[in-house]
């Protein structure tokens, strides 16, 4: 087995990565004395106090990924963000004390954003995150800039990481790992191509959407809920942003649908993207060398994709 990162590395990978963020901080100008961490898991998030300034550090990705693909992620990130904020919709914003460009220092790469005090009492009501998302999806259809078709799924991950999961038996069993490569094959033309997905789901019209479970994602505020982490934001159907939530939380999202006027959930799309999202789930046990606690998350996910039907029900 590949080795595992032990709760020492994990440690030091994480002050490296507030050193980064504090020294990048002061080098654009940012008083930054009482560096605190808010958040560490896939991304290191740091107060970099007395400044209202969070960095947000990505540590944890994809063996494909390198500091040039962050970048023009995060690039993204930040112009989406931007463009919302200044038409009045509820996000975390990039900070206006330095330049809205993701900053590199030593291995990272690095974003920053306005620091927004937390209602830590306020517990996440998923339902009316859900209906709120509409709301997103409303906002975001005037966006301008060019986005990628369903980058968010992030397929060459998922080709890569079944290829790396072959030498962690210890993670996923021989038959599971055939499946999910044989899911793949039907579902990949879909992911990696616009036209097939528009022949394949005709009518179904693609926008900008958050990328990444957008109801998972609504800050709670002392001032209100704000839309959080656009790091996958990208062109696709509504539906990704909805993805294996079930059918409670897809009903809120069509309420707000109708409200907006926009139209409601389609059982094909969401069928197509349960699929996709489970095997980005799977195949993310490849990177529990590199955050070992990311097994207790996952192994859930795999249980339930075992009672799915194929595919997610796409005809192949």
């Amino acid at each position: 087995m590949t080795y595992s990162m032990t709760p020492r590395d994990l440690a030091r990978r994480t002050s490296a990565a507030v050193d980064a963020a504090v020294e990048a901080g002061r080098d654009l100008g940012l008083t930054v004395t009482d560096a605190r961490v808010l958040h560490d898991l896939f991304s290191v998030v740091v107060h970099l106090a007395p400044a209202p300034v969070v960095a947000r550090v990505p540590t944890v990705l994809p063996p494909c990924t390198d500091l040039d693909s962050l970048a023009d992620r995060q690039r993204a990130e930040l112009d989406v963000t931007r463009w919302l904020a200044d038409r009045g919709t509820p996000v975390i914003e990039p900070s206006p004390l330095v330049p809205p460009e993701p900053v590199r220092r030593d291995r990272f790469s690095m974003t920053f954003w306005r620091f927004v005090e937390e209602d830590r009492d306020k517990e996440p009501d998923y339902a009316a995150n859900s209906e709120s998302v509409a709301d997103l999806h409303a906002a975001m259809r005037g966006y301008p800039g060019r986005l990628s078709f369903l980058s968010a799924a992030e397929p060459r991950s998922i080709t890569e990481g079944l290829v790396l999961l072959e030498g962690h038996p210890d993670l996923i069993g021989p038959a599971d790992l055939d499946r999910a490569r044989r899911e793949w094959r039907v579902l990949e033309p879909l992911v990696r191509s616009r036209a097939a997905f528009e022949e394949a789901f005709p009518g179904i019209e693609l926008q900008p959407v958050h990328g990444d479970s957008p109801p998972a994602n609504v800050f709670s505020g002392v001032d209100g809920d704000l839309y959080a982490d656009f790091e996958l934001v990208t062109l696709g159907p509504v539906e990704w942003d909805l993805a294996a939530l079930g059918p409670d939380l897809e009903s809120a999202y069509d309420r707000g649908a109708r409200r907006n006027g926009m139209r409601t959930l389609n059982e094909d799309v969401l069928g197509f993207v349960n699929a996709v999202g489970m095997l980005r789930a799977i195949t993310t046990l490849a990177l529990v060398p590199q955050l070992p606690s990311l097994v207790e998350y996952l192994v859930p996910a795999v249980d339930q994709w075992r009672e799915m039907p194929f595919a997610g029900g796409v005809a192949h």
